[in-house]
């Protein structure tokens, strides 16, 4: 048994020294795999849901027909996932508010929009009739609500902190999605940083990007009637 254990151990070290004499050809093949495996699956995956190709643009534009989210189209069973368009730009319909009742799709909207920013701009294919996507260096998003207890920051001071990284780096060829800014603190103070945050994306020339902006607040739609590029939009719900 000892001289089994012996030989066995022999054997091992020199399959090894023999693999990293190999090491720059294993590595090469491995990467090389990887692709394939990666664009086959997006192939696949683009012909079983009816993907399109994206138009790539170097404009600053946005704007997608009969868009689904990648992921809930895929696993909706029962029903069909409702498609929906997106168009901004950093003039007209540079800011969407985005305003409807809980579960109505306003945070699914959203993120699948970023979803589709990320797959067209890795060279995949995506859900949707049409697109045209202008070139975006950096995705923003401010979505959910939660703390950092280890770090003793509450809910607002981590929403805060995110904002204030937002508003500090997003440039004209960003995108932001912003859900429920203000959440974490009382309803007047709330709405009136969600407000500030919107003129401040709306009216300075370098942050001017593309934004959508999930809120309850519907004061925020006042914002149409003097900022020409903020948009309303609303996620309607049918009852049965």
């Amino acid at each position: 048994e000892e001289k089994s254990k012996a030989l066995e151990y022999e054997l091992f070290q020199e399959l090894r020294q023999e693999v990293v004499r190999s090491t720059a050809v294993i590595q090469r093949c491995a990467r090389a795999l990887a692709l394939i495996d990666c664009l086959a699956a997006l192939a696949e995956t683009a012909g079983k849901y009816h993907y399109v190709r994206p138009q790539i643009s170097t404009r600053p534009i946005l704007d997608i027909r009969d868009s689904r989210h990648p992921v809930l189209d895929a696993r909706l069973q029962n029903e069909a996932f409702v498609p929906n368009d997106v168009h901004l730009d950093t003039a007209d319909t540079q800011l969407a508010i985005i305003t409807g009742p809980n579960m109505a799709g306003k945070s699914t909207y959203i993120r699948q929009v970023a979803l589709l920013v990320i797959m067209a701009q890795m060279g995949s294919f995506i859900p949707a009739r049409s697109a045209c996507i202008g070139l975006t260096d950096r995705i923003f998003t401010r979505v959910g609500a939660a703390d950092d207890i280890s770090r003793g920051q509450s809910t607002f001071i981590v929403e805060m902190v995110e904002t204030a990284n937002i508003l500090n780096h997003a440039t004209p060829a960003s995108l932001i999605i912003l859900d429920e800014i203000g959440r974490g603190t009382s309803t007047f103070d709330g709405l009136s940083l969600a407000w500030a945050v919107a003129e401040f994306l709306h009216d300075n020339p370098q942050v001017k990007a593309r934004t959508l902006f999930a809120t309850h607040y519907h004061e925020l739609t006042d914002l149409s009637l003097t900022k020409p590029g903020v948009k309303n939009f609303t996620v309607l719900v049918q009852e049965q």
